[in-house]
């Protein structure tokens, strides 16, 4: 078996959450699909779990628990529903990781200990002219004295409905380009920003993803993270941790995929026989596993080399880019393996195709990712 390097308090905690995802959150997958939402009992057993002040630093209301263990906790519980796992990764990968790196200790000390405490946040990037060009974005933010108007609107916005605020990126100065554009923590009960309207999708049906609107939505000075016009620097490196998360959760839906598959072929027979003693079923099996081995040895190292505040961003974007195509192959070998019985939501394996096609997408597509690997390999 192959193991993230987690300190022992680390692990005896991930027994808990493994538990829990098993127990708890995978009975409820096929609702959370159905019903578009992830119940609040499940996320308040996250808070009782600990699980929102995991990666929140202990100074501000946290435990102070590695990178690596978050990522662990993510794939863990993406095997019984992504959807779930998106609510926790969005509060800490896409809203805290950003104030962590580069926020104010005075935006620190407000924002912190809320998601310690159980708040969720998002990140509020893509517009429809602005998705792999994240330095395209039209959203503006004018300073007016103590604070800045905002004007624009964001788009598949993760934990919409859910999240208490969100880090946002405007262009604070257009003559400059991407070095004209800063990020700042918006209040979701801000006047002049609102919700204006809700995005159906293929999979991870019970994330909240939403189109966000700001009219001279008012933001405060002191709600800037960074510098004004440094919200570029801050955006990448959000996104080299958020490729790292969202290649936990491709891991994790595939292995549950797999986990399933496994268990079904052993169990149906034909021609006289459990169609697991068919070579050729085997050798999808042993093709399946080994992938997935790879892209969880690869995640991890991606992990581990965030945790030592290291250069990221080739292996973040490697990582995405491995693991989210496994779990599109993984998923749809694994939905094969079911016959007709997976194409119908009888099984769970249609859904699982569902919910891994997008990790190929979000957090940068796959093919900005061999972009950004190329460019660092001939740098």
């Amino acid at each position: 078996m192959i193991e993230a390097k987690l300190s022992q308090d680390e692990l005896d905690i991930l027994q808990y959450v493994k538990e829990f995802a098993t127990k708890e959150v995978k009975p409820l997958a096929k609702e959370i699909d159905r019903n578009k939402e992830v119940p609040e009992k499940l996320i308040q057993r996250m808070r009782d779990l600990g699980l929102f002040q995991s990666y929140i630093p202990r100074e501000y209301g946290g435990a102070g628990l590695s990178f690596s263990f978050l990522v662990r906790v993510i794939e863990e519980l993406s095997k019984a529903c992504p959807s779930t796992a998106l609510v926790l990764d969005g509060a800490l990968t896409l809203f805290a990781d950003p104030l962590i790196m580069f926020g104010s200790e005075d935006l620190k000390k407000r924002y912190l200990k809320r998601i310690a405490d159980g708040e969720i946040g998002g990140l509020a990037i893509t517009e429809t002219g602005a998705g792999s060009d994240a330095a395209a974005i039209k959203t503006r933010a004018e300073r007016k004295g103590d604070h800045y108007l905002l004007n624009g609107s964001k788009i598949f916005i993760s934990n919409g409905r859910l999240s208490k605020f969100f880090v946002v990126s405007a262009v604070t100065d257009p003559s400059k380009g991407h070095r004209g554009i800063s990020t700042f923590v918006v209040d979701a009960d801000t006047p002049g920003f609102r919700i204006s309207r809700d995005i159906e999708k293929l999979g991870i049906r019970g994330s909240s993803t939403v189109e966000l609107e700001f009219n001279d939505a008012k933001v405060p000075l002191n709600n800037i993270i960074g510098e004004e016009n440094s919200g570029f620097k801050v955006v990448m490196e959000t996104l080299d941790s958020g490729r790292i998360a969202i290649a936990a959760q491709a891991l994790g839906i595939a292995e549950g995929a797999l986990d399933e598959a496994v268990d079904y072929v052993k169990q149906r027979k034909q021609f006289g026989a459990s169609i697991s003693s068919f070579q050729g079923i085997q050798f999808m099996l042993a093709d399946m596993a080994t992938s997935i081995d790879a892209a969880k040895l690869l995640t991890y190292r991606a992990a581990e080399a965030w945790d030592r505040h290291e250069n990221a961003i080739k292996i973040s974007s490697e990582a995405k880019m491995y693991a989210s195509d496994v779990a599109m192959k993984v998923t749809t070998d694994c939905l094969q393996l079911f016959g007709g019985y997976g194409y119908t939501t009888e099984f769970d394996a249609e859904r699982h195709m569902r919910d891994a096609k997008i990790t190929q997408i979000y957090e940068g597509t796959n093919q900005i990712q061999r972009v950004i690997i190329a460019k660092e390999l001939l740098r």
